[in-house]
């Protein structure tokens, strides 16, 4: 057998129906993570769809509970082939956000895989058991080529809580570390930058939400006997912002923003071409940071986003000064930005500004950024073969604009990291009528066979 063959076993497999077949047994199962009630379903889908497979793939498997309690338990598993031998890891999660039944417009709803045209509808199909299932069953095609064998040893973690914010899944990660020791992480979630153009995305920016408050006095007071008298919390707390971020977008605080874009970088978002999902809305050209393309802007820079902001009751409003106001803002961030002091670096700016009596605390985890640097040979070869493939370079991210645990596999398990996404921008992969593209599907069900073989090529090297 050839790489070709493989190849060829891979796309056969998705035109006689079977990776539809497969999919939509995966999307049967309700596995909404932020659901209450639903944990005997999240244990189902390791136990009776991905367990038994992979046992028949030669895996031995583990199941193991979640240390943060209340929350989905982790699939380990490893085929090990041979010592000397390349060792990848791979992930994915089967939980799913809320299936939203009522909002569904196309398809038959979130639980049952249905074809329209090119989209496959179904809830999952997309994030993430669609991507999983593509390199699983990738793997599988390459084996059956070989005779049996990959030529390399794979580690697979499965967990089951992604959308709730993946806890667990660091504590596991450090207690299995042994256990989990790779060469690198091949793995796919997130979006293609284009649906046409295969993608390598190599980290993702870090995020951190925080609030922002100011509460002056117990209740209203009447605007026009106390206007101009009484502080008005929803003014002060709009010009502290506008202290942070522009009316442009440029981040005014110096202890938030990135250093500048190492040039790797630069050079691989220069070749990604125009920005902006076809769907979308048009990118607002002279919005964020000034002297940076839209590329450099969303993949090598921060961006500071307002997400809310309250005073008073602006569904009904009253003549009256409010006594509190706040907001909550988002920081996106790239490698290389002082993560750890980014809520010191808000308070001291405000502080130096006049605005120390606003409150500031943290909404949610900080996940770190995490960005392999895209000269490095294991993105150099993933890159030949990923062409070698389809004929077409892919598109080479630094990391997602978006965030996802990327740092568990880069910081704690030290790996390089290249993933791999089978999905689009447009996928409505968090709302209903989530799909999946079927030729990016089938395309990366190929992009993974050859990914893979070449893989066992370079155990049959080593």
């Amino acid at each position: 057998m050839t790489r070709q063959d493989a190849v060829g076993r891979a796309e056969r497999y998705f035109d006689e129906g079977r990776f539809e077949e497969l999919l939509a047994g995966l999307v049967a199962m309700p596995t909404e993570s932020q659901a209450p009630g639903r944990e005997a379903e999240l244990r189902r889908y390791l136990d009776e769809a991905l367990v038994p497979w992979l046992g028949r793939l030669g895996f031995a498997t583990r199941i193991l509970p979640n240390p943060v309690a209340g929350y989905g338990p982790f699939l380990l598993a490893e085929r090990h082939e041979g010592g000397g031998l390349p060792t990848v890891l791979t992930y994915g999660h089967g939980d799913v956000v809320l299936g939203y039944e009522e909002g569904w417009t196309r398809g038959q709803g979130p639980w049952q895989l249905a074809r329209d045209g090119e989209r496959w509808y179904g809830r999952g199909a997309a994030d993430n058991k669609g991507q999983h299932a593509i390199n699983l069953a990738a793997l599988e095609q390459v084996m059956e080529a070989r005779g049996g064998r990959l030529g390399f040893n794979v580690k697979l973690i499965v967990e089951m809580g992604e959308e709730t914010g993946s806890p667990g899944l660091a504590e596991i990660c450090r207690q299995e570390r042994d256990a989990l020791a790779a060469d690198l992480l091949i793995a796919s979630d997130g979006p293609r930058f284009r649906p046409d153009r295969p993608t390598l995305f190599l980290g993702s920016r870090g995020v951190i939400n925080f609030e922002l408050s100011l509460a002056l006095r117990e209740g209203a007071h009447h605007s026009g006997n106390w206007g101009g008298l009484l502080a008005n919390p929803g003014t002060i707390l709009a010009n502290a912002i506008a202290s942070m971020v522009d009316g442009n977008g440029r981040i005014l605080v110096e202890g938030l923003r990135p250093p500048a874009i190492p040039e790797p970088v630069r050079r691989a978002i220069a070749d990604l071409g125009a920005v902006g999902a076809a769907a979308g809305p048009a990118v607002d050209s002279g919005w964020g940071e000034p002297g940076l393309s839209p590329g450099e802007r969303v993949f090598g820079w921060n961006s500071l986003e307002v997400l809310a902001y309250e005073t008073g009751n602006p569904a009904r409003p009253a003549n009256a000064i409010p006594a509190a106001a706040r907001a909550v803002l988002q920081l996106r961030f790239v490698v290389g930005t002082d993560a750890q002091r980014i809520l010191e670096h808000v308070r001291a700016h405000l502080a130096a500004q006049g605005y120390g009596m606003i409150e500031v605390a943290q909404r949610t985890e900080l996940m770190t950024a995490t960005r392999l640097d895209p000269d490095d040979p294991w993105v150099r070869w993933a890159v030949r073969s990923v062409e070698a493939t389809t004929g077409t370079a892919p598109a080479i991210l630094p990391n997602l604009g978006g965030s996802l645990p990327n740092e568990v596999f880069a910081e704690i398990l030290g790996l390089p990291t290249v993933w791999v996404p089978h999905s689009y921008a447009g996928c409505s992969q968090h709302a209903p009528d989530e799909h999946l593209l079927a030729p990016v599907a089938r395309e990366g069900l190929a992009i993974m066979a050859g990914l893979f073989w070449d893989l066992g090529e370079k155990g049959s090297a080593s």
